[in-house]
């Protein structure tokens, strides 16, 4: 038996696995919800409507679960490298593990997992996040791994981000990442009156609510492209380098971004063109309909039609009106 069963004192024996994020599975799930309980009362829906009513429930419900999801999505950049590194400070043993890196707009995730899992004796699979929001202290939550001992990849990929790093980019991560979350707040709010407008059929406003939703969530991913284009201090692992490139939350927003652009003039242009098929799509013109073939059964040459029937037929039809003295 050796000193401290072989192990180092500095370090726990326990592994310091990040917990499981469940933010986006409820988001999920709770639109998920939703979406089936109006697929129920789909078959109540008449006619060509139907379609038209589930293809707008489908797109609000996915630009409203994108809008929250990407919030606390870890994604927008990620980048991923194998290297033959040393796994604990003080010691000489070498591991073959794969690294990831996964910034997000509130902090950024480190990825350590073995290639194989188990080697050393010990299970390397670790995912730390380090939160740089404006209501947490980077460096502090840094310093709790240190203190921690976690593997020495994860602190030097972890201390390129700190505020005293000569790489000085904590300052602009942690600027861009709120204005950006802070305008996709406000695209979310935009969302909601262009629904609310969409459902008291003010069509033409809603088209530019939809608009200005798509202005903002462009301006959310300009903060995020400035950001991404500054030099960065290299994170080197041997004879190989961790680069980083946009990841899933960036090209879905900027998707979401294009498809209420497109919307937005699609709503837009209809208005100005064929209204007539606009209020198809939204389902107005059964009110018109329902309106003529009630004016329309009651003509004024029928007996059973009093004198307020009469004059709520259209001048165009009133050819003969005979008066017949009671």
């Amino acid at each position: 038996m050796t000193l401290w069963n072989g192990s180092y004192p500095f370090y726990p024996s326990a592994n310091a696995c990040f917990p499981f994020d469940t933010t986006r599975a409820v988001i999920v799930t709770v639109f998920l919800s939703m979406l089936a309980t109006s697929i129920i009362i789909l078959p109540g829906i008449r006619g060509r409507g139907r379609l038209f009513w589930f293809l707008r429930l489908v797109m609000g419900l996915f630009m409203g679960a994108v809008f929250l999801t990407i919030q606390f999505t870890r994604d927008w950049e990620t980048g991923w490298v194998q290297a033959n590194t040393s796994y604990k400070s003080f010691s000489h043993a070498v591991v073959s593990v794969d690294i990831g890196l996964h910034i997000g707009l509130s902090g950024l995730n480190v990825t350590l997992v073995g290639n194989p899992v188990n080697q050393i004796n010990e299970t390397i699979n670790y995912n730390e996040h380090f939160s740089w929001s404006f209501d947490a202290d980077y460096d502090h939550n840094y310093n709790q791994g240190l203190e921690k001992g976690l593997p020495s990849p994860i602190l030097y990929v972890a201390e390129k981000f700190t505020s005293q790093s000569p790489c000085a980019v904590h300052r602009q991560y942690r600027i861009s990442g709120h204005y950006a979350s802070a305008t996709l707040w406000l695209a979310f709010c935009t969302w909601l009156i262009s629904i609310l407008l969409f459902s008291m059929s003010i069509l033409l406003h809603g088209g530019y609510m939809l608009l200005v939703t798509a202005t903002l969530i462009l301006f959310s991913l300009l903060f995020f492209f400035t950001l991404r284009n500054t030099p960065k201090c290299p994170i080197q692992f041997g004879p190989v380098s961790l680069k980083t490139d946009y990841g899933e939350s960036f090209w879905l927003t900027l998707v979401t971004g294009l498809l209420c652009l497109l919307l937005g003039l699609g709503v837009i242009i209809l208005n100005s063109v064929q209204p007539q098929k606009l209020k198809l799509i939204f389902n107005l013109d059964k009110r018109k309909g329902a309106e003529e073939v009630w004016d329309k059964s009651c003509l004024p040459a029928e007996p059973s039609c009093s004198m307020q029937d009469v004059l709520m037929v259209h001048l165009g039809e009133l050819c003969e009106v005979t008066a017949t003295q009671l």
